[in-house]
């Protein structure tokens, strides 16, 4: 049977999404909290960027992949307007549902659906955007949930991948005193759940740095990709265009 990584650790490839599925329902309550805290507010720039670089208009539509608590969804709805869709889906149960339920609290009723990124519901060439945000290094088969994105884009759609990265060289040692040390930590006095949150940082490096991804998502089809690094390389927004 084929391994794949969880973290560091070395687990059967069909192990993975359940694993991963235990991570996120046990930090969904306090997930935002938590992104608040680890990126001290960071995160909500890094989104909106990842937003600006979509190009997303009034009236298109968006595929949110892995949106979870939502926060995608919110600034991509209010690109489209009303006479546009801004779906937000997610493969776990409980991560959905914040999410949909936050969005209502603030009067949003976007199209919510639990799917798995590798085989996407919905016929080809449908969105003009697709954003997956935090969540492609925790999918299995990368290479075939790009393909699934790709193949639901229309010719000239947009694929936009906001995910951790590669920090710049010399902030390495820091970056790491900071991951394995005191994320866990504040996961544990958080969320209470310090191995989540060490499992969070190790997929971190377990992920393809810039280049690596843009050879990826090259190969699943996507032209003229590019990579804007953010807050020195500790996350990375990458994009691409479907033919």
């Amino acid at each position: 049977m084929s391994k794949t990584d969880f973290g560091f650790s070395q687990v059967d490839e069909t192990e993975k999404a359940g694993r991963v599925a235990g991570v996120f329902e046990s930090v969904a309550p306090s997930y935002d909290a938590m992104n608040d805290l680890m990126s001290v507010g960071l995160h909500r720039l890094w989104k909106r960027f990842a937003v600006d670089t979509a190009l997303v208009r009034s009236g298109q539509r968006v595929l949110d992949v892995a949106g979870g608590t939502g926060d995608m969804t919110r600034l991509f709805a209010q690109r489209v307007g009303p006479t546009g869709e801004a779906w937000l889906t997610d493969i776990n149960g409980p991560m959905l549902t914040t999410g949909r339920d936050r969005l209502a609290d603030e009067g949003l009723n976007p199209p919510v659906l639990r799917c798995d990124a590798e085989r996407l519901p919905f016929r080809s060439r449908y969105f003009d955007c697709v954003c997956v945000a935090f969540g492609l290094r925790n999918m299995t088969h990368k290479d075939t949930a790009l393909a699934e994105f790709h193949r639901v884009l229309k010719p000239g759609g947009r694929l936009v991948v906001l995910e951790f990265s590669r920090v710049w060289k010399p902030l390495e040692k820091l970056y790491d005193l900071y991951s394995f040390r005191v994320l866990p930590f504040m996961g544990r006095l958080v969320a209470k759940d310090a191995e989540s949150y060490r499992y969070l940082a190790e997929s971190i490096r377990m992920h393809p740095d810039q280049d690596e991804l843009k050879a990826m998502l090259e190969t699943a089809g996507l032209e003229a990709v590019e990579y804007f690094n953010l807050s020195a390389g500790v996350v990375a927004v990458h994009r691409g265009w479907a033919s």
